[in-house]
């Protein structure tokens, strides 16, 4: 211990004497040894929002050992996204990747460099492209055509239904047929089920932890996190070597590759340019996983939450639906582009609830933004939530208007960067298309199949809109509501 603090010491010796001179970006007054650690709570994307109302757009905190920079308007975003993007373009030490990603070996947490190059074309070409997934269209077709027929039932019935549930079960669904070939039953993965897991995972992996803001506590474990860690790295572990397995010993022929499929087939065709094994295939297997079916999901709950919450929203998107569709069949994918409010509801759902409200980058180098020295080695924050509620850029910003982007040119693909849902630059988000597609079909068939009723007369304004922080920020309570089926039998 005592070796722990000298340790400690000396670190901040040295970091006093290479910051003297530095005009760094302003910020809180920290405490030694945990710096601005204090100040932040369990939903951190807003703790660092008051911050920066308070010290500016372009924020320096430090989280004990760790420089960070906080970018929390749409200017300073882009200065990092693209400005300086070749700059910012790495990730930093993250202890739970360590762990669960075999040695942040997955694409969205690992380090700059060739093999996240390498790895992100393979993944876009053979995973990700337009071709793949229009290839699974009708196997989303049918399965949402379960999920309708399942919710058909209780509507017969008048059933309160946990739509939060419902949405994803069938986003485990839809990711295990792409991802794995096959669906899996819950105890398949382990007693608590995918969502449970699955969300242990994105709320573990977001925790404040220790190992990364003082990198030799790591070992030491004091939160207890790194056995969780362990323990849910083994869970996956097991789950996944069985798949490859099944896959390995597997003579069936296939008229559409699933995901494990195409990374076998890479791994034994030589085609990766760096050592590509079951390890890496595992990785990214598991960021397929993680990112198809928790991001996918929580997008459809919180949309679906603000029509609730806004009925003549609802309204006006169903009259469109039946305007364009009509009320004798479902929604095809064929029919998404028509709905032009639809988009309008789907950004603005995710411009007031950012489903991943914190982007983490590290500087690779040292570099000068707007006059600030930013040093290699800092952790670069930017706060999507902060961006997306900015009252200079969004007049009213925590009302949901889908009207405020009729003739508004402004998108949702990383060009703009007052919408950042699926971040923009080298690190964007590389299943962006398969994400909006999947939540633009969901969002229009629920919508268009049932008229939805809240439980014991609650009003609209009543609907909780709590969120629970994670690398994902969900819904903290389950969303109930009573459907009613809508379309002619």
């Amino acid at each position: 211990m005592d070796l722990i603090w000298a340790t400690l010491i000396v670190t901040l010796f040295v970091y006093a004497l290479y910051d003297k001179g530095k005009r760094f970006p302003p910020g809180p007054t920290g405490l030694p040894i945990l710096g601005n650690l204090h100040l932040l709570g369990k939903n951190l994307h807003q703790d660092l929002q008051k911050l920066a109302k308070k010290h500016g757009p372009i924020m320096y905190v430090r989280l004990g050992l760790v420089p960070a920079i906080v970018a929390s308007s749409s200017d300073a975003a882009e200065k990092v996204l693209k400005t300086y993007d070749h700059i910012f373009a790495s990730r930093p030490h993250h202890e739970a990747s360590q762990y669960l990603a075999y040695g942040q070996k997955n694409l969205i947490f690992a380090k700059h460099g060739a093999y996240w190059r390498n790895m992100r074309k393979l993944c876009t070409v053979h995973l990700l492209s337009n071709q793949k997934i229009n290839s699974f269209q009708f196997m989303r077709k049918k399965e949402v055509e379960l999920l309708i027929e399942s919710l058909k039932k209780e509507a017969h019935d008048r059933v309160a239904v946990d739509l939060s549930a419902n949405i994803m079960s069938l986003n485990a669904n839809l990711t295990c047929l792409m991802v794995f070939g096959k669906k899996y039953m819950d105890e398949d993965l382990d007693k608590r089920g995918f969502k449970v897991v699955v969300q242990d995972v994105v709320h573990l992996a977001a925790t404040p932890n220790l190992g990364d803001f003082f990198p030799f506590l790591g070992v030491i474990d004091l939160q207890g996190l790194t056995r969780k860690l362990k323990d849910l790295s083994k869970v996956f572990d097991e789950f996944l070597e069985k798949i490859i397995d099944e896959h390995v010993h597997s003579h069936e022929k296939k008229q559409t590759k699933d995901f494990v499929d195409t990374m076998m087939d890479i791994m034994q065709s030589g085609e990766a340019e760096f050592q590509f094994d079951r390890r890496h295939i595992k990785a990214i297997l598991l960021d397929m996983l993680m990112a198809a079916m928790d991001t996918s999901a929580t997008s459809v709950e919180w949309i679906l939450t603000e029509l609730l919450r806004h009925p003549h929203v609802m309204t006006k998107l169903q009259k469109e639906l039946e305007e364009v569709v009509g009320l004798e069949r479902m929604v095809e994918e064929s029919d998404l582009d028509n709905l032009k409010y639809l988009d309008m509801v789907l950004k603005e759902g995710l411009r007031l609830h950012s489903v991943v409200p914190i982007m983490h980058h590290e500087a690779m180098e040292d570099c000068v933004v707007d006059g600030f020295h930013i040093q290699k080695g800092s952790r670069i924050m930017i706060n999507c939530y902060a961006i997306q509620r900015d009252p200079n850029v969004w007049p009213e910003p925590e009302k949901f208007l889908p009207e405020r982007f009729v003739g508004s040119s402004i998108d949702i693909r990383g060009r703009d960067f007052q919408l950042l849902p699926f971040g923009s630059g080298r690190r964007s988000c590389p299943g962006m298309q398969l994400g909006i597609t999947v939540v633009r079909l969901v969002v229009a068939q629920l919508v268009h199949c049932f008229a939805w009723e809240l439980l014991n007369g609650m009003q609209p304004c009543d609907l909780d809109i709590d969120e629970q922080f994670g690398i994902v920020t969900c819904r903290e309570k389950p969303l109930m509501a009573i459907p009613t089926y809508r379309l002619k039998e």
